[in-house]
């Protein structure tokens, strides 16, 4: 049965510092801040938010108090589909970010990829349009 149920993933990360971190997503990914701040960050691409950025160790975030546990997005991949992939690659090199692959087309989505390291050790994955 459909649903008029809307779900739009709103992810939030927490960074070391925040103002550095909303600096290199706007670059890399074009977009915008909505908020800005040391403590919090509300990234919007189109005028839909779409990444959040936290300061660790913050008192009204309980589970957000130790970075040390385990290694920045252990397990998660922050993936953006963008409509001008050369123009992310490009921003990407003149951030003089880690990249982790370079761009390749991926054969199961058959989407061109880029993956990245930001400046916190999360993995962002950067993909084109599919083609097919």
């Amino acid at each position: 049965m459909p649903s008029s149920i809307r779900v739009q993933a709103q992810p939030l990360i927490a960074v070391r510092d925040v103002a550095a971190s909303s600096r290199w997503y706007q670059a890399l990914l074009a977009c915008e801040s909505a908020h800005g701040g040391d403590e919090y960050e509300m990234l919007v691409s189109s005028g839909t938010l779409f990444l959040q950025l936290h300061a660790w160790d913050v008192d009204e975030h309980v589970n957000l108090v130790e970075p040390a546990f385990a290694p920045p997005g252990h397990g998660v991949l922050l993936w953006f589909e963008t409509t001008d992939f050369d123009a992310a690659v490009q921003a990407a090199r003149a951030l003089e970010a880690e990249i982790v692959e370079e761009p390749h087309e991926n054969p199961n989505s058959g989407r061109r990829e880029i993956w990245l390291r930001d400046p916190d050790g999360y993995v962002v994955v950067v993909a084109g349009r599919q083609e097919r």
